[in-house]
Parts: structure tokens; C-alpha cells; sequence
């Protein structure tokens, strides 16, 4: 049985879904929606936990490790 994932509405444009992001911590354990980005490439909505602070808003863009 396949089951359905609902993701939120942007309440920002209104267009897209909000999609999870998730990441590693320092000491390599998972972080299970670190972050979560509008699926708009129009509207760049985000939300995210940095040291646990939460931020939004800011630019993203591509990481180059």
C-alpha cells in the first residue's frame, strides 16, 4: 500500500507546496526537516533551524563542497 504525502501550501504565493529539506549536524547525526522551501521557483519562500535559531526569508541558492 502506497500512501499519500500532503505537503503544506506556500501561504506566501499561494502556487507552491512547502517541501522538507534535511541535513546533517556537525557530529554527522541526520536532522530531519531542517529546512523547508517553497516548491515556486517564482516565490524562493524558506524557512529553516541554524543553531537553533529559526530564520526565514533568506536567499538560497546552490552549496559547492
Amino acid at each position: 500500500m502506497v500512501e499519500e504525502v500532503k505537503f503544506p501550501r506556500c501561504q506566501k504565493c499561494d502556487k507552491g507546496m512547502l517541501l522538507p529539506l534535511s541535513d546533517y549536524g556537525r557530529d554527522g547525526a541526520s536532522i530531519r526537516y531542517k529546512a523547508w522551501v517553497c516548491s515556486n521557483p517564482e516565490c524562493g519562500f524558506n524557512i529553516r533551524i541554524d543553531n537553533g535559531e529559526i530564520t526565514f526569508g533568506r536567499t538560497i541558492g546552490q552549496s559547492y563542497k
